[in-house]
C-alpha cells in the first residue's frame, strides 16, 4: 500500500527479491499538471508496468473493501505513504501484521510531514522507523530504525529520495528477522513523542519578521510544495535558494539590499533577525533564474519592499 515516489523503491525492492505482491493499492487517479490531465500514482504506474493487480478503493473503510482485501489472503501488508489510515479491520487480517515504512525517528515527528519538520527545525539528522502499524497515528511498535544525516544543501525533495531508498533496504532488511520471528517489537516511548501538521500552501508565504536562519529552513522544507514566495510589485516572487548571510542590517524588515561581491549572494532581504541572501528566484510569469540574472533585468529590486 503506497502511492508517491517515496513508495516506489520499496515496492520494486519487494518484486525483484522474490516476495510474492498478490495486489498494489494505491490512491485513486487524480487531475495533474497544467492540463489538470488524469495520472496515476508513481506506484500504480510500477505495479502496471510488473503486471501486478492494482487496487484503488476510495477509502479502506467502503462497502465490501476489507472483504475483497480479505479474499486476497495476504500474510502481509507493507505500508509506504498510502496517504489512507488503515481501520481495525484491516490491521487484524494479515498474520504478519502491517508493517509501516515512516520517515523520521519515531516517536520523534508523527504524522504527516515528518520530514520538512525535521528540517524546519534545523536537525542536524532525522532517519527512517520500520514498524508495526496499530489504531493510533504512527504509534506502533518499533522493528528497526536507521539514523540519516541532514546537509545544509538538503531539502525536503533531496531528503525524501535519500529516505526512499534507505527506507526499501531497512525494510529488506527487517522482514527476514520478522516473519522469522526474530525482532521483538518495542514499544514507542511516549513521553518523546512530537505530532507534525499537515503543510497548507499558505504556509510557504516568507514572513520577513522571522529570522534569516527561519526562512532559510522554511524554503528548504517547502522544497518541492509548497514552495516559497512573497510579493514584489503586486506580482509573485517565488524563492527558490536562499542562504543565511553575515552582514550590517541597515533599513527596514522586508527592504532588499546590495550584497558585497564577497557574499554567496549578490542581494539580501533583511528579516526579524540577520539577512537572507537570495540565491534563486521566479517572478510570477517568467521563468526561474539566479538572482543575478533577475537583478540584471530588475535594477530596480535592490531598495524595494517585499510584502
Amino acid at each position: 500500500m503506497g502511492t508517491p515516489d517515496f513508495a516506489v523503491p520499496t515496492l520494486e525492492l519487494l518484486i525483484e527479491n522474490g516476495y510474492e505482491i498478490t495486489a498494489v493499492y494505491t490512491q485513486p487517479d487524480k487531475e495533474a499538471g497544467r492540463g489538470r490531465h488524469v495520472a496515476a500514482s508513481p506506484v500504480k504506474q510500477v505495479a502496471v508496468s510488473r503486471g501486478i493487480r492494482v487496487m484503488q478503493p476510495d477509502s479502506l473503510r467502503g462497502e465490501g473493501v476489507v472483504e475483497e482485501l480479505a479474499s486476497l489472503a495476504p500474510e502481509l501488508v507493507v505500508v509506504a505513504a498510502y496517504g489512507q489510515i488503515l481501520p481495525r479491520a484491516v490491521l487484524s487480517l494479515p498474520r504478519f501484521g502491517c508493517v509501516n515504512i515512516h520517515p523520521s525517528l519515531l516517536p520523534k515527528y508523527r504524522g504527516s510531514s515528518p520530514i520538512a519538520s525535521a528540517i524546519m527545525h534545523g536537525d542536524d539528522a532525522t532517519g527512517v522507523t520500520v514498524m508495526l502499524l496499530d489504531a493510533g497515528m504512527d504509534t506502533g511498535p518499533l522493528l528497526k530504525q536507521a539514523k540519516v544525516p541532514i546537509s545544509a544543501e538538503d531539502t525536503t525533495g533531496s531528503l525524501t529520495t535519500k529516505l526512499a531508498q534507505i527506507g526499501a533496504r531497512l525494510l529488506l532488511e527487517t522482514l527476514p528477522q520478522w516473519l522469522e520471528g526474530r525482532i521483538t517489537p518495542q514499544p514507542q516511548d511516549e513521553s518523546r513523542a512530537s505530532y507534525t501538521k499537515q503543510i497548507a500552501k499558505e504556509d510557504g508565504e516568507m514572513d520577513w519578521q522571522l529570522s534569516a536562519v527561519e526562512l532559510w529552513r522554511r524554503v528548504r522544507a517547502f522544497d518541492p510544495w509548497p514552495g516559497c514566495y512573497t510579493r514584489w510589485k503586486d506580482k509573485l516572487l517565488k524563492i527558490i535558494q536562499a542562504v543565511p548571510v553575515d552582514g550590517e542590517k541597515k533599513g527596514e524588515i522586508g527592504e532588499v539590499i546590495a550584497l558585497p561581491q564577497s557574499s554567496p549572494a549578490p542581494v539580501g532581504v533583511i528579516t526579524g533577525d540577520g539577512i537572507l541572501g537570495l540565491l534563486r528566484v521566479q517572478l510570477e510569469g517568467k521563468k526561474e533564474m539566479s538572482a543575478v540574472e533577475f537583478l540584471l533585468g530588475q535594477r530596480d529590486f535592490v531598495g524595494s519592499s517585499l510584502a
